[in-house]
């Protein structure tokens, strides 16, 4: 499958034409859903992981084990998304791929990395001939499998590369070049503060029908917020699924993060921007480790519904709220 795509330099129109084909290293949720959303679409996928993934193997997508047989199986210019947790991995991976790939290659973080640790992988890069892209991806795992929100920052010669694949796999209106290195994940590091804030609002709104004087069934009512409200939305489609699947009562209130929206935060006092919903609901996050609580309990339910979060206390999401951001603020 070949598509074109036009740029304007000085009212001239460049057609950029690039065979269909997506390199993805590591395929767990996110990255093994994005793997079938391409095959879905026509797009011919090869996957690298430490796993065989025969589940993958069988619905077309070529799984690897090692980056000399990645490489070769994928045309030139090589474009590659990496689905790898924020942090040292990051730097690790690229260490291990790049002597493998060729000069001219674009290689796309699509994780939750701190943008300032994107502007340095970039610069390294380009020094070396490769364009890197930061791939903000928002939907969670059914927006990977179905149609992805992209946000990417990078420079544009990266973009034109990749933009008609990432267009393809995004939902219709979900893929924006955002502008810089970095920008991407600046983007989406914002969306990620604003998600906290709204998830907040819904829980605490859980806590008052909760603790009202009436018998409230919170399942009929989340169903009737779905249909024509002001606050409709994905996170109250979620709600209403995840109190069909589970008991608030069984939720334990321990509210478990990768820590990125705390950057956030240093980046607002830094800057001297107030952003006190954002704040207070990161606080809240943290009083969800020492008491139990049932706004905690609804925004555990909702993250869990998007993102297969994990309820209660995970040594994983842990560590990597402490390893994810390298760069210093």
């Amino acid at each position: 499958m070949i598509k074109g795509v036009c740029y304007p330099l000085s009212c001239v129109y460049i057609t950029v034409v690039f065979s269909m084909e997506l390199g993805i290293v590591g395929l767990g949720r996110m990255g093994g859903s994005l793997a079938l959303n391409a095959r879905d679409r026509g797009i011919k996928v090869v996957g690298k992981d430490i796993r065989a993934r025969p589940d993958l193997a069988e619905k077309g997508v070529i799984v690897v084990t090692n980056y000399s047989t990645f490489a070769t199986e994928l045309r030139t210019p090589r474009i590659i998304y990496l689905s790898l947790p924020a942090g040292p991995i990051v730097d690790k991976v690229l260490g291990e791929l790049i002597p493998f790939l060729s000069k001219g290659d674009v290689v796309m973080d699509g994780g939750n990395s701190f943008f300032r640790d994107s502007v340095r992988r970039e610069k390294e890069l380009a020094e070396k001939g490769f364009h890197f892209l930061d791939c903000g991806t928002s939907g969670g795992v059914e927006g990977a499998r179905k149609g992805a929100c992209f946000m990417v920052g990078g420079k544009i010669e990266g973009i034109m590369i990749a933009e008609s694949i990432l267009k393809t796999l995004a939902a219709n209106g979900g893929y924006l070049h955002t502008g810089e290195p970095g920008s991407g994940h600046l983007v989406k590091l914002i969306h990620n503060g604003i998600e906290f804030g709204m998830l907040q609002a819904i829980g605490e709104g859980v806590a008052l029908m909760r603790g009202s004087d009436y018998d409230l069934d919170l399942e009929k009512i989340f169903a009737n917020w779905s249909h024509g409200s002001v606050i409709r939305s994905w996170l109250i489609e979620l709600m209403e699924k995840g109190l069909k699947e589970k008991k608030i009562d069984e939720v334990p209130s321990y509210v478990e993060d990768t820590g990125e929206v705390n950057w956030l935060l240093h980046e607002a006092v830094e800057k001297e921007i107030p952003i006190p919903v954002i704040t207070q609901s990161v606080m809240e996050l943290f009083r969800s480790r020492e008491e139990k609580n049932d706004a905690a309990r609804a925004v555990a339910l909702m993250r869990h519904g998007f993102g297969e979060h994990p309820f209660g206390m995970d040594e994983y999401v842990a560590k990597e709220r402490k390893t994810g951001r390298i760069g210093k603020f």
